[in-house]
């Protein structure tokens, strides 16, 4: 039916969507421009930020809505209410921000925070259209709205999340748990995806071969949960020495390092296992090679940031390639282990 194929569309493009935000946010960690907003959901008090800081200072005679925010001796100040500055300051009109102490204004580190978040915006408008596509299945298949109705919720909160990061001024942890629930709405999408396809193959494979999909999948999953951590301990490196000393970030790593690179050799070989079985076997799981060909280039980026010093873009890359990788396993896993899921479309 055409109205299936329509929302299949939909579905796709929320998942691109998704995407983007995911890579968004790894250029805004990559760049340092995660407190380029320091206020949330506006940026500075302004629905489009400022881009000189002429913007940002105090003027007599000028009218300030409420809400706006200027930086005024190091620190964020916000008017109280709409009001017309005299010749003189008055800080009875303003109060201080207190949610962080962070007051710097950098026009690009702004900006690619506010792109940022607008691509959280469009992949939020996505969900409620899919979500409100999704009643027509209520009837057939409860699953598919459900899901969409979680998805449209997921991405509340993990609005609420992207506050509380800013708010804490970018806590390592918060912004850990911000990119694991970006994974969740991705299976979920992922799952949508998959039961709404038109035309759907089911690819043959055996208990032992499916047994193995999943080990290799959990152990991915566990390879990036490393990865998350090691990524906090080089924030707290960047925070510490700065950016201009990337050649000592990596100069007394934690333990988890040291596993995170380590288990990446275990993660590979069993990767590279389930590729030889499945072209011995037959099975005509075609996306096996691309998972290889991901894995191969996260290897890549992994050794450029330890022993390159972080090459421009390296860190974007590894962060982005292993979300693609968890979702390219994750849509593997459903077709392998969905045969006798009735077809929607």
């Amino acid at each position: 039916m055409k109205s299936n194929k329509r929302f299949h569309k939909v579905a796709k493009i929320t998942l691109v969507l998704t995407y983007l935000v995911i890579i968004a946010g790894a250029v805004v960690r990559m760049t340092g421009s995660g407190m380029g907003c320091p206020d949330w959901p506006k940026c500075f008090g302004y629905y489009i930020p400022p881009t000189e800081r002429t913007q940002l200072e105090w003027h007599p005679n000028h009218t300030y809505k409420k809400g706006q925010v200027i930086i005024l001796e190091q620190s964020l100040q916000v008017a109280k209410e709409t009001f017309t500055s005299t010749s003189t300051f008055n800080k009875n009109h303003w109060e201080t921000y207190t949610k962080h102490d962070y007051a710097v204004f950098n026009p690009t580190h702004t900006w690619v925070e506010y792109i940022n978040r607008l691509f959280g915006a469009l992949a939020g408008f996505a969900t409620l259209i899919l979500a409100a596509l999704s009643f027509k299945y209520w009837k057939q298949n409860k699953t598919i709205t459900w899901l969409s109705l979680f998805v449209v919720f997921a991405m509340g909160f993990q609005a609420w999340l992207g506050k509380t990061v800013v708010d804490s001024n970018l806590a390592p942890l918060k912004i850990t748990t911000h990119m694991m629930m970006a994974l969740a709405i991705v299976a979920c999408i992922l799952y949508i995806v998959y039961i709404t396809k038109p035309e759907r193959i089911d690819k043959t494979s055996t208990p032992f071969f499916r047994k193995l999909l999943i080990s290799t999948f959990v152990l991915t999953l566990v390879q990036i949960v490393l990865g998350t951590q090691v990524r906090q301990f080089i924030d707290e490196q960047t925070k510490a020495l700065g950016y201009d000393q990337v050649a000592l970030w990596l100069e007394n790593p934690t333990i988890q390092y040291y596993f995170h690179r380590s288990f990446s050799i275990l993660v590979f070989a069993l990767n590279a296992y389930l590729f030889y079985l499945n072209k011995r076997l037959g099975f005509k799981i075609t996306k096996l090679k691309t998972v290889m060909y991901l894995l191969i280039l996260e290897v890549f980026t992994g050794i450029a940031m330890a022993y390159f010093d972080f090459p421009f873009s390296s860190q974007t890359l590894h962060l982005v390639l292993a979300s693609i990788l968890f979702g390219i396993q994750f849509y593997i896993i459903l077709e392998v282990f969905n045969k006798t899921q009735t077809r929607i479309a």
